[in-house]
């Protein structure tokens, strides 16, 4: 039997390319390298300790965050498409879950949704539904075919 669910077809990206993974571990070797160097210091020097531990602390500081805010930095959302405001006001559909709303016209499963949303699949859930109540639908496809109709999606 046929089923109205589109399968996605998406490849997912793996999250780092070979360049950005060896710019990574040139910087992980260099601070290992560091340290060894401080802690080689430490033992055949007698005096200025203090200094070598703190530039170590500072250096890793400006790292861990340099790290941070690269590997866990959010891409610009794209603006949220209105569909029929008044519909949604009417109905109670928050931005996120007409985000929602959008992946499952695409016919994507809940895992891939969470991916490209970057949030819990328990999330989605969620957000599905609520959007089944609000849409009074029993359904995904109910749901989709039920937005349409009231022209929230395209």
């Amino acid at each position: 039997m046929f089923s109205l669910r589109r399968k996605s077809r998406r490849t997912t990206a793996a999250p780092f390319s070979l360049p950005t993974i060896l710019l990574y571990a040139t910087i992980l070797t260099g601070g290992m390298l560091a340290i060894q160097w401080l802690d080689f210091g430490l033992y055949t020097l007698d005096g200025g300790k203090d200094w070598q531990i703190g530039i170590a602390a500072f250096i890793f500081l400006c790292l861990g965050i340099w790290l941070g805010a690269r590997l866990f930095s959010r891409d610009a959302t794209e603006p949220v498409e209105a569909g029929n405001p008044r519909a949604r006001a009417a109905l109670g559909i928050s931005d996120r879950e007409y985000e929602v709303l959008q992946e499952l016209a695409k016919g994507l499963s809940n895992k891939e949704i969470a991916s490209e949303l970057r949030v819990s699949p328990n999330t989605i859930k969620t957000h599905i539904a609520r959007l089944l109540e609000k849409l009074e639908a029993n359904r995904r496809t109910e749901a989709v075919a039920r937005a349409r109709e009231l022209e929230i999606l395209d």
